[in-house]
């Protein structure tokens, strides 16, 4: 029987999307392999994440209410494309960062903060077809992050909570440790290991985020990738990143495009590469003739010189990649193929054996079977 993935998240049919968020959080800190002591918490955890996958997308969600089925079997979170972005996510924080990274870390506390305070960069990489770099297009992209929690407005603080100052550091956020050596007296200075840092505690913390001020969530942001982008170069989101706690400065997302291999171009910098099919005839007679162009509908228009050989180069400038920030585009080289007909009719025949005796050049002349037969008769 299909899942029903209300069941799963534990929400009615008809709640909203911050009810189905909640739900969301609240069921991962049941499951995760990090808290839960049911044995079966890793698979219970997947199969929260896929249900989340789909109810918390729109369309995704729309299909489900009304087919019953899970669109595109949700792969999960940190795997495969999600929304309208072709996402890689094995580059996530600089080394394969999943859902289950960013949970076992929020579950860490303050403790899983690794002395870090201030939000990390995260990095995904945006697949794009040769078409999208052309004319620059608005990907959105969907991945997992530690957000601003909403709750608190990011203090970390609930209802009643307020801020205490360390006891340990006494705000400082660093502690100093004496050590006698044979060298004499050493000093230390180390992050407070009760605050990480961050000088001050919470006390009534908020529930949602347990005092962090930030909480794994599900990320959508418009990325405008300009025309005529390189693979490799990257762009930046600024405060898209990995959330500060309580309210600190958030990371970047870095967005690394990479462009997917093309049909029939092949881009070297700003040029376009490509092959095109001439007659024989034109070679020989020369021609004028237009090819399929990057951008849709555009034609190329490329003259084929008198004489034309199998493997040469035809250029029309300004006809291949434009060129990042700016009007001006590339060139387009064709390379000729020479397509030699396999099958003449008989005038077409008749006229090339007549080109060819008028050039003084010996051909082959295929024998019917009936010359074929008064070969043989006449010896």
């Amino acid at each position: 029987m299909a899942k029903d993935l209300y069941e799963i998240l534990g929400v009615d049919k008809n709640a909203n999307e911050q009810e189905i968020k909640k739900a969301y959080r609240r069921r991962a800190r049941e499951l995760h392999p990090d808290v839960s002591e049911d044995p079966n918490a890793e698979e219970k955890f997947k199969e929260l994440n896929e249900a989340y996958d789909v109810l918390s997308d729109s369309k995704k969600k729309a299909q489900y209410d009304r087919f019953g089925t899970i669109p595109g079997a949700a792969s999960g979170p940190g795997g495969s494309p999600f929304g309208g972005g072709y996402v890689d996510f094995e580059d996530l924080f600089g080394g394969g960062f999943g859902i289950n990274d960013i949970f076992s870390s929020f579950f860490g506390g303050m403790g899983g903060m690794q002395n870090n305070i201030e939000g990390r960069d995260m990095s995904v990489g945006l697949r794009l077809t040769l078409e999208e770099v052309a004319t620059g297009t608005s990907k959105e992209i969907v991945y997992d992050r530690l957000a601003p929690c909403e709750d608190c407005d990011s203090t970390g603080m609930g209802e009643h909570g307020k801020k205490v100052t360390c006891p340990t550091c006494h705000g400082e956020g660093k502690v100093v440790s004496v050590q006698q050596t044979f060298l004499g007296t050493m000093q230390t200075q180390t992050v407070c290991p009760e605050c990480k840092g961050a000088g001050e505690s919470i006390e009534g913390a908020c529930p949602e985020c347990e005092g962090q001020g930030r909480v794994p969530d599900r990320q959508r942001v418009s990325v405008d990738v300009p025309a005529g982008i390189r693979d490799g170069q990257q762009l930046r989101v600024n405060g898209f990143g990995e959330a500060g706690v309580r309210g600190r400065r958030s990371g970047d997302l870095i967005v690394t495009c990479r462009i997917m291999p093309h049909e029939f171009f092949e881009r070297d910098g700003n040029n376009l590469l490509a092959r095109v099919n001439v007659s024989f005839i034109q070679a020989i007679l020369g021609a004028d003739i237009s090819v399929d162009g990057i951008f849709k509908d555009e034609k190329v228009p490329l003259k084929v010189p008198k004489g034309t050989q199998n493997g040469d180069v035809l250029v029309a400038k300004g006809f291949g990649m434009p060129r990042l920030n700016s009007d001006s585009r590339g060139n387009f080289y064709a390379q000729v193929n020479v397509d030699i007909p396999k099958k003449l009719t008989k005038k077409e025949k008749d006229l090339l054996v007549k080109v060819a005796e008028e050039m003084d050049k010996k051909v082959v002349e295929k024998k019917s079977p009936l010359q074929k037969i008064r070969d043989v008769i006449n010896g």
